[in-house]
C-alpha cells in the first residue's frame, strides 16, 4: 500500500514538473518599451483678421484649419450695423472711416503675444479698393518688426489696389506679402478648395 502511495504521489510529481518546465519554455518574453511622451509641433503662424459680414470669417477660418494655426479675430470696440456699411451713403460710418485719412477705428484688445509668431496671415474685406482703417489700427498698434505678413482679403470684384504698397510702407521691418483676394460670396467646400490651392502656391 505503501509502495502504490508512493508511486502515485511520484507520478504527480513528475506530471506536475512537466508541465511547469513546457509552460514556462511557451511563455513568451515580454519586452518592455520605453515610456516615450509625444512630441506637439507647436505652430508659429498666426491668423488674424478683421471680418464686417463673415465672408472674410470663412476664408480666415479655412486658412487656420489647413495650416493648424492659431487664429485671431480683430474685433472693433464699436460693432458695425448694418446702416454703418453702407457704403453708397455719404454719411455712414464706413464712408467717413473711408474719408478721413487720420480715422482708426478703437479696437478690442486680444491679449495675445505675437513673439512666439513668425508668420502672420492678416485678412480683411476691401473697401473702395483698399483695406479698412480697422486694419492701420491693428498694424499701428502691435509690434510686427521682423514678421512675415502674408495677405488675404475678401472682395465682391476689387483686388489689392495699393493696399500690399501701403502696408509695407507702414511695417518697414517687415516682409509683406501679396496673398489672394477671394470672392466675397463662396459655399464652404469652394472656400476649403480655393485655399488649400493657394496655401500650395505659397509653398513652392
Amino acid at each position: 500500500m505503501k509502495k502504490l502511495t508512493f508511486s502515485v504521489l511520484s507520478l504527480v510529481l513528475l506530471f506536475v514538473f512537466f508541465v511547469g518546465v513546457t509552460c514556462t519554455e511557451a511563455a513568451p518574453k515580454t519586452k518592455k518599451l520605453a515610456s516615450t511622451k509625444p512630441t506637439q509641433k507647436i505652430s508659429k503662424t498666426l491668423v488674424v483678421y478683421f471680418s464686417a459680414t463673415g465672408h472674410t470669417a470663412n476664408v480666415a477660418n479655412a486658412i487656420a484649419k489647413t495650416l493648424n494655426a492659431t487664429i485671431v479675430e480683430i474685433v472693433p470696440a464699436q460693432p458695425y450695423v448694418g446702416a454703418d456699411l453702407d457704403w453708397q451713403a455719404k454719411h455712414s460710418r464706413v464712408s467717413k472711416e473711408h474719408a478721413d485719412p487720420a480715422s482708426r477705428p478703437a479696437i478690442q484688445e486680444a491679449n495675445l503675444a505675437l513673439a512666439p509668431f513668425d508668420t502672420i496671415y492678416l485678412g480683411f474685406p476691401i473697401w473702395w479698393g483698399e483695406a479698412p482703417h480697422i486694419i492701420l489700427t491693428y498694424i499701428e498698434s502691435h509690434n510686427l518688426s521682423g514678421k512675415k505678413i502674408v495677405l488675404f482679403a475678401t472682395s465682391g470684384g476689387s483686388g489689392f489696389g495699393n493696399t500690399v504698397a501701403d502696408i509695407q510702407s507702414r511695417l518697414p521691418k517687415s516682409v509683406v506679402i501679396e496673398g489672394k483676394v477671394f470672392p466675397g460670396f463662396m459655399a464652404e467646400d469652394q472656400i476649403q478648395n480655393q485655399v488649400n490651392d493657394w496655401l500650395k502656391t505659397l509653398r513652392k
